[in-house]
């Protein structure tokens, strides 16, 4: 099984340099692999054998030499120092991060071409178990709140920057990569063995390479504002472009709630369709693959690894082998900005699950998104029993049908707690409801009212209850016409929010 490495340092605190120094570093990593240097090395020599055998001498030279220029990381020291080792034909685990990086900022004058100015805008853990043919796709919310130590307390997603940042200020066995493993690795409570970069605007030159991909889209996606997204329900061939809107477009679910979760189990049911294509391909079309990857994925992974684990994965069934889920958090508003706190109960359940080689989910019924977002997911229980995943519209389709994320609503303080109806009114915004602020006709109000006025806005009505944890729906008396979609009218109950 894979192992930590453990490394000296005060809780809270910057890693010491000698923990973290090149050289010690480079030692760690060169030792750590002398034990199997000689059976990877046959290893990695019989796979080339194959692969010239199955592609032919020329392609398999170019592939190897493209792979061996651009893919590989063997100059950060600090990221292969970070990383664990995992056994052959063990599970392992993987980050898979997409940084915010393109060539418009590396250019511009606000971002440039430095590393820490960047933030990973994608965090996906994965665990791959080749002997069980499984992959299983956590995303982990990139607003999570944690405490970086003496950073303070950021986004998660700030990881990269500061490792980066930390780097550039001259700190040894440190960098964006390594920085962000360790803390994914820490708040995750597992070993990372594997780590790939992945540049999503380079990305749809792979989806194009291999015909495009099939997916089965829950929902209409429509996002002409931000992303250009107009694709519609049912099952689809998409192009690489479209696979890129696909996979950024979270405004298109504003009415559902929060964007970047639906965004999330789009991007894992898109990776998910390039595996399977790619697994499914003739050597050549996996060749020409893996030298297109070349100028969009940066990865620790050699092409020995990568052919092997193909080969390992012959025959994989995603409908019943992938299983996907969403790190659990809940929305709070704290010093102006919108974190999502981790329910850390549920992830620690979660992540035991996933170590136990089990889906995230102990029923489709968990996963949030389904029925409007991604592609469903697989699931397995302790006795070993799996379910297809189903991506059609079902009971939390129709339940995401009767809610409305959208309109006015307009949010009255009947508590008299100060500040409180403008906290509300924030939370409710952030959910992509336009609202306002004011008092109440008295501070006597024990129980909270949410009233729509009129039916067409009772689905509104039942968005602002799920958001706040109530429900307590009540029509408009014609007391509140004309002054919004929604009216809350706060009581002492939510005095403590």
């Amino acid at each position: 099984m894979p192992r930590f490495k453990a490394t000296k340092r005060d809780e809270g605190d910057r890693p010491s340099s000698s923990a973290y120094s090149r050289t010690d570093s480079a030692e760690r990593y060169s030792g750590a692999r002398k034990k199997r240097g000689r059976k990877r090395g046959l290893k990695v020599f019989l796979i080339t054998l194959v692969v010239i055998a199955a592609i032919g001498c020329t392609a398999a030279f170019a592939v190897m030499m493209r792979f061996s220029n651009s893919f590989g990381m063997a100059a950060d020291s600090a990221l292969h120092g970070t990383l664990t080792e995992a056994a052959s034909g063990d599970p392992f685990y993987m980050v898979l991060i997409g940084v915010d990086k393109d060539q418009a900022r590396v250019e511009g004058s606000e971002y440039g071409a430095n590393e820490s100015a960047y933030r990973t805008d994608t965090i996906l853990l994965a665990r791959v178990d080749p002997t069980e043919k499984q992959v299983t796709l956590v995303s982990i919310h990139r607003d999570t709140l944690i405490d970086f130590g003496s950073y303070g307390k950021q986004k998660i997603n700030a990881a990269y920057s500061i490792g980066a940042e930390r780097q550039e200020a001259g700190e040894q066995g440190v960098s964006g990569a390594s920085y962000t493993v360790e803390t994914i690795s820490k708040f995750a409570g597992v070993p990372i063995a594997h780590y790939a970069e992945i540049d999503f605007d380079q990305f749809i030159s792979v989806v194009d390479a291999i015909g495009g991909i099939e997916v089965n889209v829950p929902v209409d996606v429509y996002d002409p504002e931000y992303t250009g997204a107009d694709i519609k329900a049912g099952e689809q061939t998409l192009n690489g472009n479209d696979a890129l809107q696909l996979c950024r477009a979270r405004h298109a679910y504003d009415k559902y709630g929060d964007g970047d979760v639906y965004r999330a189990a789009n991007q894992r049911m898109v990776i998910g369709a390039i595996l399977k294509k790619v697994l499914a391909s003739d050597p050549m079309t996996i060749a020409s693959t893996v030298t297109t990857m070349a100028d969009s994925v940066q990865t620790d992974l050699s092409i020995g690894d990568i052919v092997s684990l193909a080969t390992q994965f012959q025959g994989f069934d995603m409908s019943t082998n992938m299983f996907s889920g969403m790190e659990p958090t809940n929305s709070k508003y704290v010093n102006d900005t919108w974190y999502e706190i981790c329910d850390t109960a549920n992830w620690r359940k979660m992540m035991t699950r996933v170590n136990q080689g089990l889906s995230p989910y102990e029923s489709e019924d968990e996963d949030i998104t389904r029925g409007v977002a991604g592609a469903g997911t697989a699931t397995k229980g302790a006795d070993g029993t799996t379910s297809a995943a189903d991506s059609s519209s079902d009971s939390s389709a129709e339940t995401s049908a009767e809610t409305d994320y959208s309109g006015t609503v307009e949010v009255l303080n009947g508590a008299g707690v100060e500040g409180l109806a403008g906290r509300i009114a924030a939370t409710l915004d952030n959910q992509g409801f336009d609202t306002t602020a004011a008092t109440a006709d008295s501070y006597d109000y024990s129980k909270t009212r949410i009233i729509y006025v009129g039916d067409a806005n009772k689905a509104k009505a039942q968005a602002v209850a799920d958001t706040l944890g109530l429900s307590n729906l009540a029509a408009d008396d014609g007391t509140y016409a004309g002054t919004a979609d929604v009216v809350v009218i706060l009581g002492s109950d939510m005095a403590n929010n």
